[in-house]
C-alpha cells in the first residue's frame, strides 16, 4: 500500500467549508474496524452541493467527501468481512458525520457495508451508486403499497435524466410498466427512450401551480424534484396510488392539500436511502442484480478521473449531467 493517497479533503478556511485534493495516509483515517481500498466512487447531487462547498453537507471538519465507495476489503477486525471482500458503500452518513470515498482507502464500520453481487464490477456499482440503490429502495416501496403493475396505468418518473430517474425508469419498464418520463431536456428522449420510457412529459408542465385535485393519470411514480412537482404529481395519481418521494432537486417546499390522500387514498411514500436498514439495502441491490441490463447501466453512466471531480460537482449543480458519472478515485 502506498504511503501517502490522494483524498478530497473539506476543511474549515475563515469560517467557511473550503474542498481541495490532499494526501494522507492511513494512520490519518478514522479508527474504524473495516478497511477498503476504495477504487470508484461517483457524484451525486448531494456530493456537488459539498465538493462545491454551496451547501453545509459536512457537519464536522475536516470531511473526507464522497457519499458512495466501491472496493476491496484489505484488512478487518470484523468477523463479518475478509480481505478480498468487494464490497459497496451508499449513506450512513458518509460526507457529512463520517469520512467518505473521495478517497483511496478508507476505514468503515462492518454494518456500512454491503456485498457487492456478483452481477456487478466495481466500477458498474458506482455507475449504480446511491442514485441507482435508492431508485431501486423506491420501486420496492411502490411495489410493497400496490401501486404499480405490470401493464397497468402510468407510472410516472420526474427527473428522468437524471441519477435517480435514468435506473427508476429502467427497473420500472423491466417490471411492465408504462413509464412516462418528466424531463426539460428533449435531447434526452432517445436515452430514455433507450431505457424503456413509453412516453414523455416536458418538466415545465409539472412546475406550474395546478388545482388540489386534478384529472387522474399516474399508478405511482418515483419523484426526485419536489416542490410544485410533486404536488402535481399526488394530484394527478389515480385512487390508491403512491408517489415514492426521494429528493429536492427543485425544492423541499411541499405547497399542496392533504386532499389526493383524504380523498383518493393517494399515499406519499418517503424513501431515505441514508440510514436504511441492512435488509432493505440488501433487497434493493438483489432487485438492481436481477432487473438492471449491465448493458443498458453502461449508457447510463460515464468515467472520469479523480481530478475532474471539482468540474463535475459544478455541472451536476447545473443540471448538465445526464445519467451517472464514475469517479476512478485510483487516478
Amino acid at each position: 500500500m502506498a504511503e501517502t493517497f490522494n483524498a478530497f479533503v473539506i476543511e474549515d478556511v475563515d469560517g467557511k467549508p473550503k474542498g481541495g485534493f490532499k494526501q494522507l495516509t492511513l494512520a490519518d483515517l478514522p479508527d474504524n474496524n473495516v478497511l477498503v481500498e476504495v477504487a470508484y466512487s461517483t457524484v451525486n447531487y448531494k456530493d456537488g452541493l459539498a465538493v462545491s462547498g454551496k451547501g453545509r453537507i459536512a457537519r464536522k471538519l475536516p470531511m473526507v467527501a464522497g457519499i458512495d465507495l466501491a472496493g476491496t476489503v484489505v484488512e478487518s477486525r470484523s468477523s463479518a468481512w475478509k480481505p478480498g471482500d468487494k464490497v459497496v458503500t451508499n449513506g450512513w452518513g458518509l460526507s457529512e458525520t463520517h469520512w467518505g470515498g473521495y478517497t483511496r482507502f478508507q476505514r468503515l464500520k462492518p454494518e456500512w457495508l454491503t456485498r457487492l453481487p456478483n452481477a456487478f464490477s466495481l466500477e458498474e456499482a458506482m455507475g449504480i451508486g446511491t442514485a441507482g440503490y435508492t431508485a431501486a429502495l423506491c420501486v420496492d416501496a411502490l411495489e410493497a403499497w400496490g401501486a404499480i403493475q405490470p401493464g397497468g396505468k402510468e407510472v410516472l418518473v420526474t427527473g428522468a435524466a437524471g441519477g435517480v430517474g435514468s435506473v427508476a425508469v429502467a427497473l420500472l419498464a423491466k417490471r411492465g410498466c408504462p413509464v412516462v418520463a418528466s424531463t426539460g431536456r428533449p435531447e434526452t428522449h432517445d436515452y430514455l427512450r433507450s431505457l424503456g420510457a413509453s412516453g414523455f412529459i416536458d418538466r415545465t408542465a409539472l412546475q406550474e401551480k395546478g388545482a388540489p385535485l386534478q384529472k387522474e393519470r399516474w399508478a405511482g411514480g418515483v419523484d426526485s424534484v419536489g416542490g410544485q412537482t410533486l404536488v402535481n404529481a399526488l394530484s394527478q395519481t389515480i385512487w390508491g396510488g403512491a408517489i415514492a418521494a426521494c429528493g429536492l432537486a427543485g425544492s423541499s417546499d411541499l405547497p399542496g392539500t392533504v386532499l389526493p390522500h383524504i380523498l383518493r387514498s393517494v399515499a406519499l411514500l418517503g424513501v431515505d436511502s441514508v440510514m436504511a436498514p441492512q435488509d432493505r439495502r440488501n433487497a434493493a441491490w438483489t432487485r438492481l442484480a436481477r432487473d438492471l441490463d449491465c448493458g443498458l447501466l453502461k449508457t447510463m453512466y460515464e468515467v472520469q478521473p479523480f481530478q475532474a471531480l471539482p468540474d463535475l460537482a459544478s455541472r451536476i449543480l447545473a443540471g448538465q449531467i445526464r445519467g451517472r458519472v464514475v469517479i476512478d478515485v485510483r487516478g
